[in-house]
């Protein structure tokens, strides 16, 4: 039988996300609380909040993380490039960018390695996660989304944005994790609101969970009804 996960190290797994287009300072700061007190791996947020995570952190161990391109991946690659480099300007330590959804269903794969290979390059040594959307992607389609971004050099591939028709499933965890191999890391992320969500992702094959029910996830509470992460 596997060993329970216990809450600390499940917390470890876990950016702790507010990524709403009307989320305010407050809430932010609190997101940055909970994160302290629980040990959560980081904290996910748009770019207009990453100094005040950043500096709300500082010395944590908690680090901060900021989405690009977000959320729907069609921006030029310069621009998703200059995000990038403003976001680690700011203090994000680690990047989720949004690929070209478009380009790839087009089966243009260089342009999407590409999309891709800019903000790798922009990002110098800090971590990107690269989201392939995956509610909008046939089975292959994720394939050559997780080849591109392999390729490219990216250091996890992520199912979602948590904006779209839906989030992660088991299933693509699975895909994800068998197309990467074991070098590469895999986020889950979109409508993981419980524990029992959250490990069965991880016993898929995830490294990492994105989740505004992060609280709940690791104290066992009721997850409050909203949606996105």
């Amino acid at each position: 039988m596997t060993k329970p996960i216990e809450n600390e190290k499940l917390a470890s797994f876990i950016d702790h996300t507010i990524l709403k287009p009307d989320a305010i300072a407050s809430e932010v700061e609190r997101h940055c609380a909970e994160a302290r007190e629980h040990g959560f791996k980081s904290v996910c947020v748009n770019a207009v909040h990453v100094a005040q995570v950043a500096q709300a952190l500082r010395g944590s161990g908690v680090l901060t993380c900021a989405v690009v391109g977000f959320p729907l991946g069609a921006t030029l690659p310069a621009i998703k490039a200059a995000e990038a480099a403003a976001v680690i300007e700011a203090g994000a330590a680690e990047v989720d960018m949004v690929i070209n959804i478009g380009a790839l269903k087009e089966g243009r794969i260089d342009a999407v390695r590409e999309d891709i290979a800019a903000v790798r390059k922009a990002c110098g040594n800090k971590l990107l996660k690269v989201i392939i959307e995956t509610c909008l992607l046939d089975d292959e389609q994720k394939r050559q989304a997780c080849g591109a971004a392999k390729e490219a050099g990216a250091d996890f591939v992520k199912t979602s944005t948590g904006f779209s028709k839906s989030g992660a499933t088991v299933a693509d965890v699975r895909l994800m994790r068998e197309v990467v191999g074991l070098d590469m890391g895999v986020k889950a992320s979109g409508g993981i609101r419980t524990r029992a969500d959250a490990l069965a992702m991880i016993e898929a094959g995830a490294t990492r969970i994105g989740a505004s029910a992060s609280v709940d996830i690791v104290a066992g509470g009721q997850p409050s009804a909203q949606g996105g992460y």
